[in-house]
């Protein structure tokens, strides 16, 4: 018995080892299919993953493309918002200068100088016309132009470089400006003053020269009259006579005298002799104190050259003019002498010392009478 119960027993245990053997294999069979079906699966993740991650940095990297698209978005909006604010700045600053420099607003400005508006010529253009009308050419006034912004922008250009070459600012010329305009106020006022007194003055060198006129050219009418009377009276049968260089213009005439003693064709004075030019020279004199006398006159040696006929002649003049003025002569001639009413020499006697003597000719027989 207890040997059948041994063999049931190890019979029942090789059926519990063959079920447990059964079992096991059956196990390992499930979890070798459980393995495969999880390993497929981790595969079919493994894929699924790889291709999220493929998607997932594409979409990281269209986010970080995106972001910066959207940075230089931002960037650029930034940029055109600090354009704007500058330029409503620029604007508003050079609304603020117009209005200060030229007193006009924006609007007025447009409209009178706006892109809509013609250019005038330039101030080269203009002066062009301006000499070739002054040459009298017949030409027209250049036209304006239409606003071109290239063409504008070199002129800007242009005049910018034409302002450069003037230097710098001064900042000192506003009141070199004022201080020149009060010194040229000033000179305008004192050129006003010479012009009214130049005004003035050519007035009264007009009058003075009609007076001259009047004068010279009634004195020049009586002295050529008693010329020819004198010299009818020095040289008797001849010709003497006054004559103008430049009869039109008596203010810068020359008085000729032509003289043509009797006996001769000559009428220069140079062909005279020495006795003849001196006798028409004293001829001139007596003339001219005949036609403006005076209340005395003073000759000195006036017959020196003169012979005895001549000096007969001179003297007759002289007692004509001795009627209305007194003579003072001084001479070394007796029939000068003769006539005179008075007479005054110098005397040295024989001590050296020299005396003034005069003598008044009322008789020949009166003593002179010493003259300290």
């Amino acid at each position: 018995e207890r040997a059948e119960r041994a063999a049931a027993a190890r019979k029942r245990g090789a059926e519990i080892a063959n079920a447990v053997v059964n079992g096991g294999e059956l196990a390992l069979e499930r979890i070798e299919h459980s393995v495969q079906r999880a390993a497929t699966e981790r595969d079919e993740v493994q894929a699924r993953r790889q291709t999220r991650e493929q998607a997932l940095t594409g979409v990281r990297a269209k986010v970080r493309e995106l972001t910066g698209e959207l940075e230089k978005l931002t960037d650029a909006v930034h940029r055109d918002e600090v354009l704007r604010a500058e330029q409503r700045l620029r604007l508003e600053t050079l609304e603020a200068k117009i209005a200060e420099d030229f007193g006009i607003g924006l609007t007025d400005l447009v409209q009178e100088y706006g892109p809509d508006v013609p250019v005038p010529p330039s101030a080269g253009e203009m002066a062009e016309y301006e000499a070739a009308k002054e040459r009298g050419e017949d030409v027209t006034p250049p036209p304006p132009m239409p606003y071109d912004r290239d063409t504008q922008a070199r002129r800007a250009k242009r005049a910018e470089k034409d302002l450069s070459l003037l230097g710098k600012v001064n900042p000192l010329a506003l009141e070199e400006f004022a201080a020149l305009e009060e010194r040229y106020k000033f000179l305008s006022t004192q050129l006003e003053d010479l012009k009214d007194t130049r005004k003035d003055l050519e007035a009264v060198i007009k009058q003075v020269d009609e007076k001259i006129l009047e004068v010279f050219a009634g004195a020049y009418a009586d002295v050529a009259r008693e010329f020819e009377t004198v010299f009818g009276v020095l040289f008797p049968g001849g010709e003497g006579r006054m004559v103008l260089t430049e009869p039109d213009d008596l203010l810068s005439t020359g008085v000729d005298v032509e003289a043509r003693p009797p006996g001769k064709k000559v009428k220069r004075l140079s062909l005279l002799s020495g006795g003849e030019k001196s006798l028409v020279a004293v001829g001139m004199l007596v003339a001219i104190f005949r036609a403006r006398p005076s209340p005395f006159y003073v000759m000195d040696e006036v017959e020196a050259a003169l012979d005895d006929t001549n000096m007969r002649r001179l003297i007759g003049l002289l007692e004509q003019l001795r009627d209305s003025s007194q003579l003072i002569i001084i001479t070394h001639q007796k029939p000068t002498m003769e006539i005179a009413d008075a007479l005054y020499g110098v005397s040295m006697q024989g001590d050296g010392i020299t005396k003034v003597i005069s003598q008044r000719l009322r008789t020949a027989e009166e003593e002179p009478v010493p003259v300290s």
